[in-house]
């Protein structure tokens, strides 16, 4: 068997470095601070994430996603509840989220429970996306399988004529989620593959800031 030429791909990691002892007590100012470093440093989506969920069937699953928001509660983003990922939320309660920022060497992963956001809430996002992608929530059955791509435009075109003269209402079946973390990782690439990794994990008391191997 010979050896795959992506064997061979390696870079060293040496931009920066990870002291648990300056860490705040709690992940969410890091990640405030990481969080703004990577769009300070042009990545082009700074707020992409994978979110990794299990179905009712046990099968896990990833995708990327777009981080909505977030405070000392958890991660926030949106999705049509009917989708694969939508129907694997409802159906086991749990996700994890990757966020990797290779330009700064840098990334975060988030683990606990997913929780439906408040309708109010996800009538409010929903009303400051642009129109078409209103629209777009509205024609696509997502996950489900499509005839072709015409099917889809005849769709998008029937939202269209449905809402042509009024503004787009938020999809019944489309709204937020949160994930709120029970442990949340920073991983700072470094040298020789010796990489900087600091854990908080949620306790009845607070956080517990460890370092762990990398």
């Amino acid at each position: 068997m010979t050896l795959h030429p992506t064997a061979h791909w390696r870079r060293d990691y040496s931009l920066a470095q990870l002291d648990e002892h300056a860490c705040p007590d709690t992940p969410w100012p890091l990640f405030d601070q990481w969080l703004d470093q990577a769009q300070s440093a042009g990545e082009p989506e700074a707020n992409a994430v994978n979110l990794a969920t299990v179905g009712a069937d046990g099968w896990p699953s990833a995708r990327i996603v777009l981080l909505k928001g977030f405070d000392e509660t958890g991660f926030t983003f949106y999705t049509n509840h009917q989708s694969a990922k939508g129907q694997a939320l409802s159906a086991t309660g749990r996700a994890a989220l990757c966020f990797w920022w290779p330009s700064l060497q840098r990334q975060v992963r988030a683990e606990g429970q997913a929780m439906p956001l408040a309708d109010h809430a996800a009538d409010l996002y929903f009303a400051s996306r642009p129109r078409d992608s209103q629209l777009a929530a509205w024609a696509s059955p997502q996950s489900e399988v499509l005839e072709d791509r015409r099917a889809l435009d005849q769709r998008f075109a029937e939202a269209e004529r449905l809402f042509a003269d009024r503004s787009v209402e938020r999809p019944p079946h489309w709204g937020g989620w949160l994930l709120r973390p029970r442990r949340v990782e920073f991983w700072q690439g470094r040298p020789n593959r010796l990489h900087d990794r600091v854990c908080f994990t949620a306790t009845e008391s607070g956080w517990l800031k460890q370092r762990l191997a990398p």
